[in-house]
């Protein structure tokens, strides 16, 4: 049968409708869908940071703003050239020494966010530490994943074990700065160290430096650290990296070179929470 002209072309324009909004919907479900994993994505995981402009600060999985609630941060937003050195220490690997001379030598102070188990086995350089000038942070007792850890009572475990040791050690109160173990983090964490009078502090500069068995040579360490230094950075380096300890005294010169100052993490917190 032979179809009228005018049904062929109602017939079209009512397809044309339908995959119009078929295909509108879709672009709609996957905008939506998209923005919804990532705000779950700067909720809960892994600290993240995107570098996208030479000698500026990177931006963050999550802004300076949302953390600032939770007592929480990863930069300073200024445009004075200042660093906050901070290590992350897990085991002594033999290096540790010799970083607190290149922290001397240049009278940069510190902050060492400590596992219980550095505790246990290094008392006498945790007391170099404090005694010097740097802070010792929390990094938990176990170094677990504590974005899966949603119990309160074992969440404060982890970091309250942590102070007793310390205190035992130093006979001082552990100052009440704290990182996650690997940057593993979500939005009930952050509350509870807060709510336990915890600074979060995450960084802004960092590089693959704990892989024992394949440290980065000089070259490829200064080519990370030199370029992406900024403003206000909040510097993660680990001590058992046997790199880090070689190049300190030479990266912290280089880094005075380009106009930097070393400021304690307790000035960056006076700052941004007015404690």
């Amino acid at each position: 049968m032979k179809k009228n002209p005018l049904f062929k072309k109602i017939l079209f324009l009512c397809c044309l409708f339908t995959f119009s909004y078929i295909g509108g919907a879709s672009v709609r479900y996957l905008v939506n869908r998209n923005q919804i994993c990532q705000t779950l994505a700067s909720q809960e995981g892994n600290w993240g940071l995107s570098f996208q402009e030479e000698g500026a600060a990177p931006v963050g999985n999550v802004s300076c703003e949302e953390l600032s609630p939770y007592h929480a941060a990863y930069v300073d937003q200024t445009d004075e050239k200042v660093i906050y050195l901070t290590f992350d220490v897990g085991y002594e690997n033999g290096h540790t020494a010799t970083i607190l001379d290149a922290l001397k030598k240049h009278n940069a102070p510190a902050a060492f966010f400590v596992v219980g188990t550095y505790l246990e086995s290094n008392p006498e350089l945790v007391k170099r530490m404090a005694a010097e000038g740097h802070t010792v942070g929390n990094h938990t007792y176990h170094h677990p994943d504590m974005s899966k850890i949603a119990s309160r009572e074992s969440f404060e475990k982890e970091l309250q074990d942590v102070e007793a040791l310390y205190t035992q050690i130093t006979g001082d109160p552990m100052t009440y700065f704290y990182r996650p173990p690997q940057g593993k983090y979500n939005i009930s964490n952050l509350k509870m160290a807060s709510e336990m009078g915890y600074c979060t502090f995450f960084w802004s500069l960092a590089y693959v430096d704990w892989l024992e068995d394949q440290q980065p040579s000089k070259e490829e360490a200064f080519e990370k650290l030199l370029k992406r230094i900024h403003p206000g950075a909040i510097v993660l380096l680990h001590s058992t990296s046997a790199t880090n300890a070689s190049i300190l005294d030479e990266l912290l010169t280089k880094w005075e070179e380009m106009g930097y100052v070393f400021k304690p993490l307790s000035d960056l917190q006076k700052k941004l929470f007015s404690v």
